[in-house]
């Protein structure tokens, strides 16, 4: 009886998940993104050298957490497995053109993410600890006076990524570890609750110091391999884009077809940068920007895309198509078929870099995802008691997902985490005229050659629905809330 009803639920489930992600969501996000690509005159490509600037200029000193530590946490939380399992499996699946189809929906998901996140910004409020704090649940109360709404999304992504999401991200470190030198995954366990512990319980100020240490470490070591496999197949660089091209139009007999790389790649692509679920527009509320403006957090954040998908993902597509590892693949798929193409072309010791990795990504994951989790135990409730509760129901899921593989917990994850982009994407379609308003102050400021700066005051409608005069002049002194 009970394994019927278990096997009945899981059946629910897995059909949710064929409906959000096989159809429903990818054809929402694709259209938000080019909605928004349009509107904004495409300033991802305009002017992304200017996001690359803010990026470089936010680790200068600031009161509070630097857009840069933002930028790091939110690319701990977007950078993962995905990166390299997602990869794969798009390969495996869609073929080489898949990559090609997950290029393009990052560019025009680096429009959606600069949208949420300068949302985000606009409508962010001071805590009774000094730090600001926001996103998708904030703008969906003041902005459209819904906080049923911002609740909703609060409840689901709690369990996506401060319950489900890292319990998954625990067993693939125990996992990798336990393959490559044997350790006892009760050991293992232990140790990722302890250090999970030590950073989450220095609330987010923590979090976001240990990304700015973990993500560039994390970040250049994969990137130095991929460079290093790149340079032994120099020669075949042409023939692997030749390849991405032709299969993704079809040109050329690959897995599943044009259709089947198209789908792959866009689904592959929108897991990876989570450009329009709303999940990084937490942390992006959380930085004191630098210019002092909400439109820079959004230049930040697009880029945060760019460097997730067209630089990481492409790193891992660079290894696997040029190790000529798909000619005979075996049983490898996923996160093996990595790894014996880098083993195939550096060695043995190559699956134990690839165990280094996935410590680095899916650790950053876990504590980036608690940053994200936390802002939303805040919304719901401001009982330290109760933050205190979910710290530890977070380090149990951690000890829980270390010893056991729960693959309808992470099937339920997906289904709320696609749920949660739905929520968000309609808040941010609603209040997409609000985000050009702000987008196009930093704009006219920037070309009359100033730093910009913004004031609420010049935006009536903005500011008569804040809750924190955050964006108002500092002669009326700055209020601070404790939700």
């Amino acid at each position: 009886m009970f394994e019927s009803i278990v096997s009945g639920i899981e059946a629910a489930i897995n059909a949710t998940n064929g409906l959000l992600w096989g159809s429903l969501l990818i054809y929402v996000l694709v259209a938000a993104g080019l909605l928004f690509t349009i509107r904004l005159g495409f300033i991802q490509l305009r002017m992304f050298g200017h996001g690359v600037k803010l990026v470089r200029q936010g680790r200068e000193k600031t009161d509070g957490i630097s857009s840069f530590q933002v930028f790091c946490t939110s690319m701990a939380a977007r950078v993962g497995t995905g990166n390299m399992a997602g990869v794969a499996v798009a390969i495996t699946v869609g073929g080489a053109g898949s990559i090609f189809w997950m290029w393009l929906i990052a560019l025009l998901g680096m429009a959606t993410a600069f949208v949420e996140s300068t949302l985000a910004q606009v409508y962010k409020v001071k805590g009774e600890d000094g730090l600001y704090r926001g996103g998708p649940a904030f703008y969906m109360e003041q902005g459209l006076g819904k906080r049923w709404m911002g609740s909703l999304f609060s409840v689901l992504l709690i369990i996506a990524f401060g319950f489900a999401f890292n319990s998954v991200q625990a067993n693939t470190i125990t996992d990798a570890v336990h393959n490559a030198f044997g350790i006892d995954k009760t050991v293992l366990g232990l140790i990722i609750v302890a250090a999970t512990a030590y950073i989450i319980m220095g609330g987010l100020q923590k979090v976001a110091k240990a990304s700015e240490v973990i993500v560039p470490v994390m970040a250049i070591a994969y990137l130095a391999i991929a460079l290093l496999v790149l340079a032994m197949n120099l020669s075949e660089v042409p023939a692997a884009l030749a390849l991405i091209f032709k299969s993704a139009f079809g040109l050329q007999e690959a897995a599943g077809g044009a259709m089947g790389a198209i789908m792959a790649g866009v689904a592959r692509g929108l897991f990876s940068n989570e450009a329009g679920m709303g999940s990084a527009a937490n942390v992006a509320a959380s930085a004191t920007p630098n210019p002092n403006h909400p439109a820079s957090q959004g230049f930040v954040q697009m880029i945060g895309v760019f460097v997730d998908t067209l630089v990481i993902c492409t790193a891992s597509a660079a290894i696997i198509l040029l190790s000529g590892v798909l000619d005979n693949p075996g049983d490898a798929a996923g996160i093996s078929l990595l790894q014996l193409a880098l083993t195939n072309e550096l060695g043995g010791w190559a699956a134990y870099f690839v165990a280094f990795a996935i410590i680095l990504f899916c650790f950053s994951s876990i504590i980036a995802n608690y940053s994200y989790a936390e802002t939303n135990i805040i919304f719901l409730s401001k009982s330290k008691k109760v933050l205190m509760a979910f710290r530890l129901a977070v380090l149990a899921m951690v000890m829980i997902g270390s010893v056991a593989s729960l693959s309808m917990v992470w099937n339920f994850a997906d289904v709320s985490m696609g749920l949660m982009a739905l929520v968000n994407i309609a808040a941010i379609v609603l209040l997409s005229k609000v985000a050009f308003a702000v987008i196009k102050d930093y704009e006219l400021q920037v070309k009359a050659g100033q730093t910009p700066e913004f004031d609420a005051n010049a935006f009536p409608a903005i500011r008569d629905r804040l809750v924190c005069d955050t964006w108002t002049s500092e002669t009326e002194g700055e209020q601070t809330t404790g939700r």
